[in-house]
């Protein structure tokens, strides 16, 4: 569970952040999805991956992202598009406090596949403790 800042490259012309996997994002990148249009007072999430790896960046606008190891909980602000927040596996992620203008965009290490998915909390945290 870390935010990770991003070197800007860019000129008068404006920003570039560049995001290679395996580099700057700890991982390769099988799969890149959005969130966008999600109201201020709804969450987002409220799962965990038995192995998916996932990179969050606020692409536009700002959230917040709370992660539990299911001992500890932290809360992160996602607030500039060259800031990226890296969520391990067996990892509980709650998205947040949505900007009106938010997109969020996460890079996953692994394709979709739903029995990858924890969305009881309580089984997850005995699945955290039996790793």
């Amino acid at each position: 569970m870390s935010i990770i800042l991003h070197k800007v490259l860019g000129d008068h012309r404006g920003q570039l952040v560049a995001i290679e996997g395996g580099d700057s994002v700890p991982f390769d990148i099988k799969r890149v999805f959005y969130i966008y249009g999600t109201q201020k007072k709804v969450s987002r999430g409220d799962h965990s991956h038995y192995n998916t790896k996932q990179y969050l960046i606020a692409v536009n606008g700002s959230c917040k992202v709370t992660l539990d190891n299911g001992k500890t909980k932290q809360t992160f602000d996602l607030d500039e598009p060259k800031k990226g927040l890296f969520q391990d596996a067996l990892i509980w992620g709650t998205m947040h406090d949505f900007s009106d203008n938010c997109v969020l965009l996460v890079l996953a290490s692994e394709y979709y596949n739903e029995s990858d998915y924890i969305r009881d909390y309580q089984f997850f945290l005995k699945a955290v403790n039996n790793s």
